[in-house]
């Protein structure tokens, strides 16, 4: 199987009411790299956003492609830190920085309707 470079076997695909806003968000508080964008019509397009690695694709939704938003999981370096940034930028708790057995976690809902569970592993 051949697969592009920067690309995943499964990647998430959000169509989301507000892309361009989007791409602000997870800048700012995942240091995203954005590979790809592209503009329709005045409407963003097609985007891929790269974070540690994994890439996530995206773009506005439409009449024929509904809001689809989706549960993310993600590794960070300090789970803290990012937990900040994303009710920097205006995101909703759904569950605080905490202790778990896989490491430091927390849950954000972002102002575009995807739940984010980030999570920093301790240095063996």
């Amino acid at each position: 199987m051949n697969i592009p470079i920067g690309h995943q076997a499964v990647m998430p695909y959000l169509m989301l009411e507000d892309a361009a806003g989007f791409i602000g968000f997870v800048k700012k508080v995942f240091d995203a790299e954005i590979t790809h964008e592209s503009m329709r019509d005045g409407i963003v397009g097609h985007c891929e956003a790269q974070i540690g690695g994994s890439t996530i694709m995206f773009s506005n939704s439409r009449d024929q492609w509904t809001p689809q938003t989706a549960n993310m999981f993600v590794y960070v370096e300090n789970a803290d830190e990012t937990y900040a940034k994303a009710v920097e930028n205006g995101s909703q708790t759904v569950m605080p920085p905490d202790d778990q057995d896989y490491g430091r976690s927390c849950g954000v809902t972002d102002p575009f309707g995807n739940t984010w569970w980030i999570t920093s592993v301790a240095a063996e």
